[in-house]
């Protein structure tokens, strides 16, 4: 199974991808963000094709090893049927976008000190609808504590929703 966490920056997707990872058995977490370390000194409109194709093999590598993925990037329509073209199962994806209000994700939340460029992409993501793609489940998580986001999404995957009812 695939999950992506799309959100823009300081929606929470990292941390609650983190979460889920250590809640569903057999989990591998991709932040896609990560992967521009390698390559760093490229510039950010075209590291992020590469980040993207990257991250493809690491979900298919995973899940030819049995091992389930969530994957946390802010992420439009056009990356996400990207990605979904590459994989190899192309059955079990799961999409949510984290949409607090957007001066949540503009607050210094969790004692995380934006920067000005962070601040300017927050906007940009909410200006270009990151917030709001149009399709997967849109969970505002503005008042919500961690764990209820998390329980928000496990009870929106069939496979984890009907394991809990037995």
């Amino acid at each position: 199974m695939v999950i992506i966490i799309n959100g823009s920056i300081n929606s929470g997707k990292t941390t609650i991808s983190k979460l889920l990872k250590d809640k569903i058995p057999n989990t591998a977490h991709i932040e896609v963000d990560e992967l521009r370390a390698f390559i760093d000194w490229m510039p950010l409109e075209c590291a992020i094709p590469i980040n993207l194709q990257n991250t493809i093999s690491i979900i298919n590598n995973f899940s030819d090893n049995n091992i389930n993925t969530v994957v946390s990037y802010p992420m439009n329509k056009k990356e996400y049927d990207f990605i979904g073209s590459g994989l190899k199962n192309k059955e079990d994806i799961y999409f949510f976008t984290l949409s607090p209000e957007i001066e949540i994700a503009l607050s210094e939340r969790d004692n995380r000190k934006l920067t000005e460029w962070e601040r300017e992409r927050i906007k940009h993501h909410y200006s270009t609808g990151t917030n709001n793609p149009g399709f997967g489940i849109i969970i505002d998580n503005s008042t919500q504590t961690l764990e209820e986001t998390v329980e928000e999404i496990l009870k929106n995957i069939p496979e984890i929703a009907s394991l809990r009812s037995q």
